[in-house]
């Protein structure tokens, strides 16, 4: 694998391959020296040009815990706040040595225009481009999903029949995008729950459910999974819902809708959390959870992304 851009172009067997790594890398990190000398002399350069703490934080131990050198990079004080293109940037890091570019992006497609340009003959990881895609939290979700259903027996798994209801701002949701592709590929049946006005148009001709009622889409479809997205009020520049109080009241995980799921049914989040809004804090520290499973979990996929790109040679595989 030499780039990791999106979810859809993931085949089902590779898809499988890189749960399967990171059960791998799972492994590592308990023990008591969490380090593998995997990357040892390769450079990672972690280039976000949005705020994130989770996913930068999370990329930057998984690098360290394979033993690459980091580089983090932050638009806010560089010389892209003083007007330096994303050309100029690659073009910086590649003179630097980078062997592996994790860029997180405000624009939709930068990453892969930053792949396919030849301003850097590097290994890119798509963090998150715009409303577009972030595969590695799609990852790290079916991941999670996985353990969580198979348990002990999660090794070479998919997650053929299980059913996934994903909640909330769908329109500017990368995560429900890169989830559906890649839950799609792996034999699950997805389901979108969302007031119509943060549905994406052409949403229609995907292969998913699209509800508007959530207590009804809960009561008939009775879902494995329950995945609550973030309102991304930052994204917004129109009112997509009244107020905040009535968006909880009808899209919101609250404590009733909470006691009427399956009693194995699993609550998700990919975070940060609005508590009280999307997702009550009942349902966010309960046991069917796993909102803190899936930090842990996203260093044992990142880890098994950096792995798959960055280990062996290069010149070979390209």
């Amino acid at each position: 694998m030499r780039h990791l851009l999106s979810t859809r172009d993931l085949l089902r067997e590779d898809a499988i391959g890189l749960l399967d790594i990171a059960e791998d890398m799972s492994e590592v990190q308990n023990r008591e020296v969490k380090k593998l000398p995997t990357l040892r002399g390769k450079t990672v350069v972690n280039l976000f040009f949005e705020d994130s703490t989770r996913t930068r934080t999370s990329f930057e131990v998984a690098a360290k815990r394979l033993s690459a050198d980091v580089i983090n990079f932050s638009a806010k004080g560089s010389s892209v706040s003083k007007g330096e293109s994303l050309k100029d940037t690659a073009q910086t890091l590649a003179a630097m040595g980078a062997d592996g570019v994790v860029i997180r992006h405000s624009a939709s497609g930068a990453p892969q225009v930053l792949a396919q340009s030849g301003w850097i003959d590097a290994g890119v990881v798509n963090a998150g481009d715009g409303t577009h895609e972030h595969p590695t939290q799609a990852l790290l979700d079916a991941f999670t999903m996985r353990r969580r259903i198979h348990g002990d027996a999660a090794r070479g798994r998919d997650l053929d029949g299980v059913s996934v209801m994903i909640v909330g701002d769908v329109l500017h949701s990368r995560v429900a995008r890169s989830n559906l592709w890649l839950l799609e590929t792996l034999g699950a049946h997805v389901t979108f729950v969302a007031p119509a006005t943060l549905v994406p148009v052409g949403a229609s001709t995907w292969p998913v459910d699209i509800r508007y009622d959530l207590d009804v889409a809960l009561a008939e479809v009775r879902p494995d999974v329950v995945m609550m997205l973030r309102i991304q009020q930052e994204r917004m520049n129109a009112a997509f819902f009244p107020t905040t109080r009535e968006y909880a009241r009808q899209w919101g995980l609250d404590d009733e809708r909470l006691l009427a799921l399956r009693p194995d049914s699993i609550v998700m989040h990919p975070g940060p959390m609005n508590r009280g809004l999307e997702i009550s804090s009942r349902a966010a520290d309960s046991a069917q959870s796993t909102v803190i499973e899936q930090v842990a979990n996203g260093v044992s996929i990142r880890m098994a992304v950096l792995y798959s790109l960055l280990s062996g040679d290069r010149e070979a595989r390209s």
